[in-house]
């Protein structure tokens, strides 16, 4: 947003796109020449359609023998599981023995049917609200695929009047729904007596001014808007076109749950591995289950394993979209590359499987750390250690922030390139700074915009839902509750919509980088609307000598 006048009112070296001739900027006593070692070796950056060799295997031994450690330790727990863990209860403290026995008088589980009994009269009371909240769920699940299609044909061939049709809701919509709960809260004698007028007052003043907070985002970025149309425009057109990418995610998901289930088998057996010992309490012995040593180790490893599989389940859903997309792009006859998604899935979990679980080694990694500063963050009392807690989070929010400065084009550049980790991150930000492009570029105004047209949409198809509820059911105010349900899961639904938009429009960001660096054209529509983006020039390396 720094750089929004420049944007504006581009010179006239930047009125046509750069490379409607070849880029060869001129040779300067302060910048390198392209004789230089340093900048030829990016001369012919490109697809990468050949053979790729395995890059970074150091990271994916590790994370291969994790996952043996996983499995391996995981069949033991299953095979040498001691079988009295279910039982523990029908053990009592023997004093002559001085240990535990099974004492076969104890009452079965079955003698005690009263907590079914609550159990089955709580379902039973409440079968109507389950029953239409199931159905209501399941055909907006059905419905959402459609309707994410439907979005996409409107973002593709009615980019800028959807976007103009529904900025007026993004403020139209919580005023509304600020109204209603006031004025609702105001009537409800229960409401009102709970929840006093001075705090419903408040509450209703701070929602009018985040709203205000809203609209005044809005205004300045208005200048920027016709630009951010024409992005999202291009990205759904580039979707349009590799319509299997929407499949990509889910099927990962689907695979990592499948994944998942031994896993998790491995550790509920893990933990009955021990043995009943006899434990002393207020001067009286009981029986107690004790793990073995080794289970709290296992199910650390265990933990680690799943969350770095999912770190790297994300970053795999970046390289095939990346892969995917520069496919599409750098193929000039206007056609859709054939098996796209396969070589793009080939190679993530090929080649450069490796590069992935680095990738998402630092994701999580990035992450994890971040929730210990939030959470130190919030455990701190004394002003003395908040001041020190302060400092230590400043430095450690850099070092994040840089971490995630390196990480923001690596690996979209490696699903290209199929280079290594570290080649890639280097080589993505010097493209970018040769190139006078910043390499911190998110369009944030496109990912806010297509964001609120996700909100309107949903809080359309949730008022809709709640209302067709109320009148084919008696539900009454629980159906206010059947529509967040279904407002929260087409959130979710039409936000991975939003998630693979954005990928793309990353993905078109460096491979027209490297259309531009190599002085071709293979997307003119791309250059004519990315052109004017603008321009870091405090990236060019004439201001670095």
């Amino acid at each position: 947003m720094a750089n929004v006048e420049e944007s504006d009112n581009p010179s006239s070296s930047i009125q046509e796109p750069f490379l409607s001739k070849p880029y060869s900027p001129p040779p300067s006593i302060n910048e390198p020449t392209i004789s230089d070692p340093d900048q030829s070796q990016f001369l012919q950056i490109s697809y990468n359609s050949g053979p790729r060799p395995f890059k970074d295997i150091a990271f994916l031994i590790l994370f291969l023998l994790l996952l043996l450690c996983t499995f391996g330790f995981g069949i033991f727990a299953v095979v040498s599981h001691n079988p009295n863990s279910t039982i523990v209860s029908s053990f009592v403290y023997d004093s002559n023995s001085t240990s535990c026995v099974n004492d076969s008088l104890t009452t079965s589980f079955s003698n005690h049917p009263f907590p079914f009994t609550i159990s089955l009269a709580l379902l039973s009371s409440s079968s109507d609200l389950v029953k239409v909240m199931v159905w209501t769920l399941v055909i907006t699940l059905i419905l959402s695929g459609p309707l994410a299609l439907f979005i996409l044909w409107l973002l593709k061939r009615y980019t800028k009047q959807l976007v103009y049709v529904s900025l007026p809701f993004f403020v139209l919509i919580p005023v509304s729904l600020n109204v209603y709960w006031f004025a609702a809260c105001t009537v409800s004698s229960t409401c009102s007596d709970d929840f006093p007028l001075a705090y419903r007052i408040l509450v209703f003043i701070f929602v009018f001014l985040v709203i205000a907070v809203l609209v005044w985002i809005i205004y300045i970025n208005w200048n920027r808007i016709e630009l951010t149309v024409k992005i999202i425009g291009i990205a759904a057109h580039a979707l349009s076109q590799n319509l299997g990418l929407f499949a990509v995610l889910p099927g990962l998901i689907v695979g990592l749950l499948v994944y998942y289930v031994p896993i998790v088998v491995f550790l509920v057996f893990a933990s009955r591995n021990g043995k009943i010992v006899a434990r002393v309490k207020n001067e009286e012995y009981y029986c107690a289950w004790k793990v073995d040593s080794w289970v709290p180790a296992y199910y650390a490893f265990a933990i680690i394993h799943m969350l770095w599989s999912a770190s790297a389940l994300i970053e795999a859903h970046t390289y095939v979209t990346s892969g995917t997309i520069a496919q599409w792009y750098f193929n000039k006859d206007g056609s859709t590359p054939k098996k796209s998604i396969r070589n793009s899935l080939r190679h993530a979990f090929g080649t450069s499987s490796g590069t992935i679980c680095i990738s998402g080694l630092l994701f999580l990694i990035v992450r994890m750390v971040r929730a210990l500063v939030d959470a130190a963050r919030q455990e701190n009392n004394s002003t003395a250690s908040g001041i020190i807690n302060m400092i230590l989070q400043c430095c450690v929010n850099t070092l994040l922030s840089a971490i995630d400065f390196l990480n923001k084009f690596t690996i979209n550049f490696a699903a290209i390139t199929g280079e290594a980790y570290c080649t890639s991150a280097k080589m993505s930000y010097e493209l970018l700074k040769r190139n006078l492009l910043s390499a911190v570029f998110v369009e944030t105004v496109s990912t806010r915009i297509l964001g609120g047209i996700v909100f309107v949409l949903s809080a359309v198809y949730a008022i809709a839902a709640c209302g067709v509820v109320n009148g084919v059911s008696e539900l009454g105010a629980d159906s206010y509750f059947v529509g967040g349900m279904v407002w929260v899961l087409l959130i979710v639904i039409l936000g991975y919509f939003v998630h693979v938009v954005d990928e793309v429009i990353e993905s078109v960001y460096i491979c027209y980088a490297i259309d531009r660096d190599r002085g071709d054209v293979c997307k003119q529509e791309v250059h004519e609307v990315y052109v004017h983006l603008p321009i870091s020039r405090l990236s060019h390396p004439s201001s670095l000598v």
